[in-house]
C-alpha cells in the first residue's frame, strides 16, 4: 500500500476510534477543552483590559457597535457571524495542521528512507512552530485591535474600558469560548503527544462552537448593546 494511502487509513482510524473512545465518556475530554478555552479567553480578555486602558483614545476612530452608538439589524448578526467563522476556521486549521504534522507525516514518513523520515520529521516540525506562531499573531492581533477599539468607544461615551468589557461579557464569554475550543483541543493534544486525536477533535469542537456563535452573535447586536446603555446610565 502506497505510504499516503496508509497514513490516510491509519488517520480514518485515529479518528473514528478517538470518537468512539470520547463518546462512551465525553465529559474529561470536554472538561479539558473548556478549562483550556476559559484560560485563554480569561488571558485575551485580561490584554484587552490592558491595551484598552493604556492605549491613548482615537477621538476619530469611529468605532461603531450596533446597538450601542448606531442602529442594529439581523445585517450586523451576518457580518458578526462572518469575522467570527474566519476566526474559527483559522483555529480549527492549526487542529487539522497538527494532525498532519504530527500524526499523518510520520506515518507516512516510517515506509521511506532514514532521509527521508529525517525530512519529514522537520517538516513536521516546522509547521507546529508555523501553527504556533500564527495562532499567537492572531491572539496578539486581536488583543491590540480590540483593546484600541474599547479605548475609543469608551472614551467616546463616557465609559472606563473595564465598564465596557463588563457590558460585553454576556456575549464574550461564549463567544470566545467557542473560538478558543479547537485552540485548547490543539494544545492538550500537544502537551500530550496525541497527535492522532487532533482530527476527530478538529471535527467536535467546529460542530460544538458553530451554534454557540450563532447565539452570542444576537446576543451581541440584541442584547450587549442595552446593557451597555444601562451601565453608562
Amino acid at each position: 500500500m502506497p505510504s499516503s494511502n496508509y497514513a490516510f487509513v491509519q488517520g480514518v482510524r485515529d479518528t473514528r476510534g478517538a470518537l468512539v473512545r470520547w463518546n462512551q465518556d465525553p465529559w474529561p475530554v470536554l472538561r479539558g477543552w473548556l478549562i483550556g478555552a476559559a484560560l485563554v479567553t480569561a488571558a485575551l480578555l485580561g490584554a484587552v483590559w490592558v491595551v484598552g486602558s493604556l492605549a491613548a483614545p482615537d477621538p476619530r476612530s469611529g468605532t461603531i457597535l450596533a446597538g450601542f452608538n448606531a442602529p442594529a439589524s439581523i445585517s450586523d448578526v451576518g457580518r458578526v457571524l462572518f469575522r467570527n467563522s474566519l476566526v474559527l476556521a483559522l483555529h480549527s486549521l492549526a487542529c487539522v495542521a497538527g494532525f498532519i504534522a504530527g500524526s499523518s507525516l510520520p506515518a507516512q514518513a516510517a515506509q521511506h528512507s532514514r532521509f527521508r523520515q529525517r525530512a519529514h520529521d522537520r517538516i513536521g516540525r516546522a509547521a507546529i512552530v508555523f501553527v504556533v506562531c500564527a495562532t499567537s499573531f492572531s491572539l496578539v492581533t486581536q488583543a491590540l485591535a480590540i483593546g484600541h477599539a474599547a479605548s475609543s468607544l469608551g472614551a467616546e461615551n463616557g465609559m472606563s474600558v473595564g465598564l465596557l468589557l463588563l457590558g460585553l461579557l454576556p456575549h464574550a464569554l461564549p463567544e470566545l469560548m467557542a473560538l478558543f475550543l479547537p485552540l485548547a483541543a490543539w494544545m492538550i493534544a500537544s502537551r500530550r503527544g496525541d497527535w492522532h486525536d487532533l482530527l476527530a477533535a478538529t471535527f467536535v469542537t467546529t460542530a460544538l462552537a458553530a451554534p454557540v456563535l450563532v447565539i452570542a452573535a444576537f446576543i451581541e447586536v440584541f442584547v450587549s448593546p442595552h446593557l451597555l446603555l444601562a451601565l453608562r446610565g
